[in-house]
């Protein structure tokens, strides 16, 4: 009997036939097969929305070689990934292949290891039709809203733009966050902190001005305040007051979820959210591991849930004990709560086994795929390992009629901290030292200092961080941060500052024009609302047609009043102005985007019909001629920078160029970046380097 096993990628496929062995053919339909083609908006709004499908351009030979392959098998599998998406896909490869989406076919995969194949062999099932449509349902409204928003967008502001259901909630957040970092008005106020030694001792610790003897809590918001405080301090006596002595407690985090998975490895490795994703969905497909072959080295990576198996546990517990000893196990499994609206049909994200430690095979990964699996790997250990336990304490120190508090702590024992602790945006905290004190404590100040102070605006949002209002507000899902991220910047609406995401002038000029006339699809309760009606239709409680005929009604009444108040308006940004004069007829001319790009053209068209080529100069000058160093982009689209003197100059780095000239030579230093950024010269012999750290 032969059996035809149709999975998304190669490689996935090639690590399920390593483990299904002879009598199984598997093949990989690359993705997605048919959908809603890209020139026209496929959608019929007036009979329930109907959408046209169509196999994908440039995949016609592909699934004509599924069908031919389908109809000599004696049985076809779908098992496509488990997730909505998937879901779909086997849909309609069911459809094409002429199979029936009621037969027992579908197969799922928690983890692509032999026990992952093996227990989805043998739990076959139909094709979930409440995922495929609530998979409908989002594409559709996606559909709907990028299809008519864009053109509206694109007459208003700029030819090219477009709108997204999830993308443009996205840029509010980013642009909000912008003016509430420039309506922030900073406040003064001043610290009073001082070094002290107890009797006996010959180390300093540090200690703060609190308040007042009574405890009342002291406020300074000038120097002048401060000083007078310092003043009646001078040649005051300090003794302790009262200690408090207590423990701490520090419980590891949990396991990996999509989103926690991109915000830490974003902080911890400076890996934007698809670099993630696309690393850890090759180590959920299989590695070739050295005297192994194909591996799947962690389970499914697209998953809400903290839940795990209890083969799991009872593996990493006993990995914890030969490893590490008994006293890293804690008495109790740890099993941790997932969050009431996540999606729970897949295993948080950990190692399919404990066994397979990073630094046995690393020699077998990428180095991107040795520092993710790190990741993961240490972040499922430590979660089942016991609390790191700290001595507090807490000490009050008078002088006159003043109050300073004192604290400090220290490891009692390392717990989880010996292999792992999560990374935050502020950093992680340090223990400071408190020598052994005791009420009535003699203390002598060693130094005082008022110091002053601003409260800080806002931070801006970083990947990682606008990956968590993402999910906090329960905009868009964990699955597709990574695009919507990549679809901002890209689309020129948000740009990179370091780690910071910045709105461009076009970002925020489109955000305004949203709230104004499309208030609720920037709303973001209504966006989550849009998110809990979807998932309802995934869990059969609610109709998909029915979802978006209540979704469309008001949004479709809303672009036509648009269209009518905006009639005839067009918005030119300042980024879109350049000082080149039109040789034709003296105007002003302007940045244009056309089908190819941007160009520039004279804004008088069409009597002027005046274009010229655009150049995206950087202000920077070429490190080897002296020309200007212009921003180019490669044929996969990726940013490059190169010499307008080019053939002449064969300058080309995809290291950005800074404004700094070289202190040894003067010319034009390169920006490297990543987790050790610098600046570095390129002349030969020259050898400059100077990273964030140095003067």
């Amino acid at each position: 009997m032969s059996n035809l096993v149709i999975v998304e990628s190669p490689s996935k496929a090639k690590t399920i036939k390593k483990y299904l062995g002879p009598g199984y053919d598997v093949v990989a339909s690359m993705g997605h097969v048919r959908d809603l083609p890209e020139n026209r908006l496929s959608v019929d709004v007036k009979h329930d929305f109907k959408p046209k499908y169509t196999v994908i351009k440039g995949k016609e030979k592909l699934v004509d070689e599924l069908k031919k392959t389908a109809a000599n098998s004696d049985k076809v599998w779908l098992a496509t990934d488990p997730d909505r998406e998937g879901e779909a896909i086997s849909w309609h490869l069911a459809y094409l292949l002429g199979l029936d989406t009621h037969d027992v076919n579908r197969v799922t995969f928690n983890e692509i290891t032999k026990n992952g194949i093996r227990e989805g062999m043998a739990a076959p099932r139909c094709i979930d039709q409440d995922l495929v449509d609530a998979q409908q349902a989002r594409r559709i409204l996606d559909r709907l809203v990028g299809y008519k928003l864009s053109p509206f967008l694109a007459k208003v502001i700029r030819r090219g733009l477009s709108a997204g259901r999830v993308q443009s909630v996205a840029v509010r957040l980013i642009v909000d966050r912008e003016e509430e970092i420039r309506a922030f008005v900073p406040q003064e106020y001043w610290t009073i902190d001082g070094k002290f030694l107890a009797k006996g001792e010959r180390k300093q610790f540090s200690a703060s001005l609190y308040g007042l003897a009574d405890g009342t809590k002291i406020e300074i918001s000038n120097q002048e305040e401060a000083d007078r405080i310092l003043a009646a301090l001078d040649g005051a006596e300090f003794r302790v007051e009262s200690v408090k002595k207590g423990q701490r407690r520090r419980s590891p985090a949990p396991p990996f979820t999509t989103s926690t998975l991109q915000q830490e490895a974003s902080r911890k490795l400076g890996f934007q959210a698809r670099r993630t994703m696309k690393v850890a969905q090759e180590l959920y497909e299989g590695v070739e591991i050295a005297g192994m072959g194909a591996v799947g080295l962690i389970t499914y990576m697209r998953t809400d849930s903290l839940r795990i198996s209890e083969d799991a546990i009872r593996e990493v517990r006993e990995y914890i004990d030969n490893q590490f000893g008994g006293k890293y196990v804690p008495d109790k499994e740890r099993h941790f709560k997932t969050r009431a609206n996540a999606q729970d049909g897949h295993e948080a994200i950990r190692p399919t086994s404990v066994g397979l430690q990073p630094e046995e095979i690393k020699g077998s990964l990428t180095s991107d795929q040795y520092k993710l699996y790190s990741l993961i790997w240490k972040r499922f250990v430590a979660c089942q390992m016991s609390n790191c336990l700290m001595n507090t304490t807490q000490a009050n120190i008078l002088a006159g009629d003043y109050l300073f508090k004192a604290s400090g702590s220290q490891v009692t024992f390392d717990g989880f901290t010996v292999l792992y602790e999560e990374s935050t945006e502020k950093g992680g905290e340090t223990a400071s030292y408190l020598p052994v004190m005791e009420p009535g404590t003699p203390i002598r100040a060693k130094e005082l200092t008022g110091n002053q102070h601003f409260t800080q605006p806002p931070a801006h949002y970083t990947e990682a961080s606008l990956i968590k209002a993402l999910e906090e507000n329960g905009i868009g899902r964990p699955s597709t941060y990574a695009v919507t991220i990549s679809t901002i910047t890209a689309r020129e609406y948000v740009r990179r500052e370091g780690k910071n995401l910045i709105p461009t002038e076009l970002g925020e000029v489109s955000t305004k024009v949203m709230k104004e006339h499309f208030p609720k699809i920037v709303n973001v309760r209504f966006t989550a609302q849009i998110e809990n009606e979807l998932d309802a239709v995934q869990r059969g409680e609610e109709n998909w047609v029915q979802t978006l005929h209540n979704f469309y009604g008001d949004f479709d009444k809303t672009l036509q009043k648009a269209k009518a108040d905006m009639d005839g308006v067009k918005i030119t940004l300042k980024e879109d102005q350049t000082d080149i004069i039109c040789e034709k007829c003296g105007r002003q001319m302007v940045v244009k985007m056309g089908r190819y790009g941007k160009f520039i053209a004279c804004p008088g068209y069409p009597e002027c019909k005046n274009i010229k080529k655009y150049v995206n100069y950087t202000g920077a000058l070429c490190p080897k001629c002296g020309g200007r160093v212009v921003l180019k982009r490669s044929k996969k689209g990726r940013i490059f920078y190169g010499c307008e003197n080019y053939p002449n100059c064969d300058f080309v780095s995809w290291d950005e160029p800074s404004r700094e000239t070289c202190p040894r030579c003067g010319k034009t230093l390169l920006i490297k970046k990543g987790k050790n950024p610098k600046l570095y010269c390129i002349t030969p012999d020259c050898g400059f380097e100077k990273t964030g750290e140095d003067e």
